[in-house]
């Protein structure tokens, strides 16, 4: 191994495909079950219903680092203590899954979809009414499953002076406890690691033994249900069956009287002799040694008053951030950020830098062939800079350090539910935000933090997001001529076509949808040198791939010109200008050359018609689809090149045409709307 390189160690067996375990969350209702699920799951979970009492559950696969897990949303559950029938549906899933033993086949509810028994159990738990969940723990212990508790709202808790010690209540349980806050995500990617970790393991939670005089109470009805055909008709742990039949749970005693007619006097006849022992019926005595040992817990774990003042700011901020409404407030001020670097501070550093570039070549204007070639060599260059350094690196750099700081992580978060309605994450909300930029970094960010379908659809609506280049287009020529309201409704209809290709690529892709945890770090100052380091990672694929292809395609167009193909290229774009478009027949080589960059192309149209005020020469219907077609299409041969090795030739292509034929139906469709309009109301 060389000096300075680093191995990493991979748990094995790796749990992943087959492998992967199947978590179930269970819980009382608002507890949170919903929120963490939400916090975890797919675009796309699936939706099912319990057999005859109809109850939904929602599942969907995970991915966890490289290991992955089933995570099922089973309905709520408030006691195992005398379930009624809803409960005991439910509980026959956590037991026996799709495989219900002899003492169940004979039913008329079995499962009608595929249904593994749950391989650990989290039990979402409120940390604001502790004590009363602690109860359903003591039962959830019995069945013979890992289990993990959540401990959820743990920030109301604090807020309403509940201070918990979270070591001693895992220590007292005997089963890993984790602190959550699931609507805002704290916790939630610390929680599933550690229920890989005890899949992996087979961790079995203590059984809780009732008082000692119950236990001695019920010894002579533990001896006759621990016979091999009660253990080979049921299929449940003795210690949970003792107690079900001892509470006299119907459903268990009729399947016994069904199965075991022979046992069931004895049976009987141990409940009531165990009764006898006791100072009250039988199911109320286990009913309150149930809640007393969970209260005495609660009182060992617990304590009142007092303030937390260490990290109070942080908490303040996840509450600005992290909270469901005011969350998207935070998100929005982001948002604003990154907008103001587009048309603020990138403007004004393209004034210093391309802009002159561009002026300086300008002046170059060569007759010879090879002078074409150095000219057009210079040009792709000169695209390079004006990329890179007023666009990418501002944009880049500040995305970083937002991601640095922990923000970033937070805003995607906030947005995850919204970007689950166009098949992605809130993951990607970063690279859309730099997409505003320049859509070739926002590529490039997609690729090294998504893999798969969610990569593919990811890129492929990035295309159509409307880059720093288009949008000055847009304010351009559309503010000048079409107005604030012109321009708003452009910006409006992209959104509206990104929401419906998402929406349409989402559907196709459900089946392979996978949850993805939103990690919340915790707040820190970003450092220059790790912020330098990934910002060049991110720009780095621009400098060694984009610049070659770039310079191919401005060397190849500009041959075309020198050799007087523009009106062959005018000509045979004409059915796509003329016809569909209703523009004149000589943009055709400006928007052709849009692919370049997209300023080119305003600036060819100039120079194609002659003229800066072009209204004499455009009418407002032709500005508006000329604006419409250049946002929807192709975005520029940079981002095409990056697209060849990110998602490959083949959906490169797609890409490609996807966006012209999008450009090509929506273009028309507003021109022809702006007509009938034109036509009735003058």
């Amino acid at each position: 191994m060389n000096a300075g390189s680093a191995s990493v160690v991979l748990p094995q067996p790796l749990l992943r495909g087959r492998r992967r375990p199947r978590v179930a969350l269970v819980g009382r209702q608002r507890s949170g079950r919903s929120s963490l699920f939400l916090a975890a799951s797919s675009a796309s979970p699936q939706q099912r219903r319990l057999p005859r009492a109809g109850d939904v559950y929602a599942e969907c696969v995970v991915d966890i680092g490289l290991e992955q897990i089933s995570l099922v949303d089973l309905p709520a559950v408030d006691s195992l203590h005398l379930p009624g029938a809803r409960d005991v549906l439910l509980l026959k899933y956590l037991l026996w899954g799709d495989r219900w033993p002899p003492v169940a086949a004979h039913e008329d509810d079995l499962p009608a979809d595929p249904f593994d028994a749950p391989d650990v159990l989290i039990q979402v738990v409120d940390a604001t009414a502790l004590q009363r969940d602690l109860e359903l723990s003591r039962e959830l212990c019995l069945l013979g499953k890992p289990l993990l508790i959540a401990l959820n709202r743990v920030d109301e808790a604090r807020r309403k002076g509940v201070y918990l010690n979270i070591g001693a209540l895992a220590e007292l349980l005997g089963v890993p406890v984790l602190p959550t806050v699931a609507h805002m995500g704290i916790g939630v990617s610390e929680l599933f690691a550690a229920a890989l970790e005890v899949a992996r393991a087979k961790r079995l939670p203590p059984v809780p033994a009732p008082s000692p005089h119950i236990a001695a109470a019920l010894e002579p009805l533990r001896a006759l249900l621990a016979q091999p055909a009660v253990a080979q008709n049921f299929d449940v742990p003795l210690p949970f069956l003792c107690m079900q039949v001892a509470e006299n749970n119907d459903y268990f005693l009729h399947e016994l009287a069904c199965h075991l007619p022979q046992l069931l006097p004895q049976v009987l006849a141990a409940r009531e002799a165990a009764a006898r022992r006791l100072p009250r019926p039988l199911p109320d005595e286990l009913h309150a040694d149930r809640h007393h040992q969970a209260a005495t817990l609660f009182e060992n774990v617990s304590r009142y008053g007092g303030t937390a003042t260490a990290g109070r700011w942080q908490r303040l901020l996840d509450g600005f951030f992290l909270h469901p409404r005011w969350g998207l407030v935070g998100s929005t001020l982001v948002f604003a950020l990154v907008l103001l670097v587009v048309f603020k501070v990138s403007s004004t550093i393209d004034a210093w830098t391309a802009a002159p570039l561009v002026d300086w070549a300008q002046q170059w204007q060569p007759a010879s062939t090879t002078g074409v070639v150095g000219r057009a060599v210079v040009d792709g260059l000169i695209g390079l800079v004006a990329i890179v350094v007023p666009y990418m690196l501002p944009l880049v750099l500040l995305l970083v350090a937002l991601e640095e700081s922990g923000i970033m992580h937070r805003v995607a978060f906030v947005v995850d539910r919204g970007f689950h309605r166009i098949g992605l994450h809130g993951g990607v909300a970063a690279p859309f935000l730099v997409g505003l930029g320049c859509n070739v970094p926002a590529i490039s960010m997609v690729a090294a933090g998504s893999s798969g379908k969610e990569r593919l659809v990811a890129t492929l609506l990035l295309a159509f997001v409307p880059c720093s280049a288009r949008s000055a287009i847009i304010l351009a020529m559309g503010g000048k001529y079409l107005g604030g309201l012109g321009v708003f409704a452009i910006f409006a209809l992209t959104f509206v076509v990104l929401t419906l290709l998402g929406s349409l690529l989402a559907r196709h892709y459900a089946h392979v949808a996978v949850g993805l945890i939103q990690e919340i770090p915790p707040y820190a100052l970003p450092r220059w040198r790790p912020l330098l380091s990934r910002t060049w990672e991110r720009c780095r694929d621009i400098v060694t791939i984009v610049t070659p292809l770039l310079v191919a395609g401005s060397i190849l167009l500009a041959l075309l010109g020198h050799f007087g193909a523009d009106e062959w290229i005018n000509l045979a774009l004409s059915p796509v200008t003329h016809w569909w478009l209703g523009l004149p027949v000589l943009l055709g080589v400006p928007i052709l050359f849009g692919i370049l960059r997209k300023e080119l192309s305003l600036l060819m149209v100039y120079q194609a018609l002659g003229t800066i005020e072009i209204v004499p020469l455009l009418d407002h219907v032709q500005i508006a689809t000329f604006l419409v077609f250049i946002t929807f299409y192709v975005p520029c041969v940079s981002t095409f090149a990056l697209m060849l090795r990110t998602i490959g030739p083949r959906q490169a292509g797609f890409s490609v045409v996807l966006s012209v034929a999008v450009a090509l139906f929506i273009a028309g469709g507003v021109r022809l709307l702006l007509e009938v309009w034109r036509l009735l109301f003058g």
